[in-house]
């Protein structure tokens, strides 16, 4: 195999860092198991559609392209899942509070809608908030597995993880607790300073749309 494309990034603080909202037991998992198994499926999948293109073997394009959209979208997702988090807390502050509250009336609505959309995804999936630059607003979506229902071109400030390996083994059957509890770890500097990065970037849907 040669030099994979993608790799496993660091956490940026400890396992037992987010405790006792995330179990180290969790994080420890959750990071070295389940995510490094995302970022092997995508290279793999990576390879395997080189290998097709140069055999000229295109029967098996669509389930290749299936699974790298899988695994690289998990890659990307809890990529930004741990980013996203920090045993800091606190709140939202300054523009992405002001922002907060132009599109949903403050972080009570906001923080309301992102749990709703996590409980009650359909099976395994994630909730993501996510800036759309034709209406200029953050909007929340419920991300299927990890690649579907998605607004093409908006660009995501939030994720939380609703997969089950996410809380089961801390949260049993009770993943309504976990959705509450992460909310104690939101690095909200984090999330400011993907929203003012979104809002900057010149590439988005509305080069398309004018």
């Amino acid at each position: 195999m040669s030099d994979p494309v993608y790799r496993l990034p660091d956490l940026p603080y400890d396992y037992a860092a987010l405790e006792p909202h995330i179990s180290a037991e969790i994080l420890t998992l959750h990071h070295d198991k389940h995510h490094a198994a995302y970022v092997t499926g995508a290279n793999t999948a990576l390879e395997k559609l080189a290998a097709a293109r140069d055999n000229k073997d295109f029967a098996t394009i669509t389930k290749l392209e299936k699974d790298f959209a899988f695994h690289l979208s998990g890659h990307v997702l809890h990529s930004l899942f741990w980013q996203n988090l920090s045993p800091d807390g606190g709140e939202p502050t300054g523009a992405l509070l002001d922002q907060l509250e132009a599109d949903f009336g403050g972080l009570d609505g906001f923080r309301a809608h992102m749990i709703e959309a996590a409980n009650t995804v359909q099976g395994s999936g994630w909730a993501a908030a996510s800036w759309e630059p034709l209406a200029k607003r953050v909007v929340i979506s419920q991300v299927y597995d990890h690649q579907n229902n998605v607004g093409t071109g908006t660009l995501p400030i939030l994720v939380i993880d609703a997969w089950e390996h996410a809380w089961y083994l801390q949260y049993k059957n009770v993943k309504a607790d976990f959705f509450s509890a992460v909310w104690n770890v939101i690095n909200w500097p984090d999330v400011a300073a993907k929203l003012e990065l979104a809002k900057a970037t010149t590439w988005t849907a509305d080069t398309l749309t004018r």
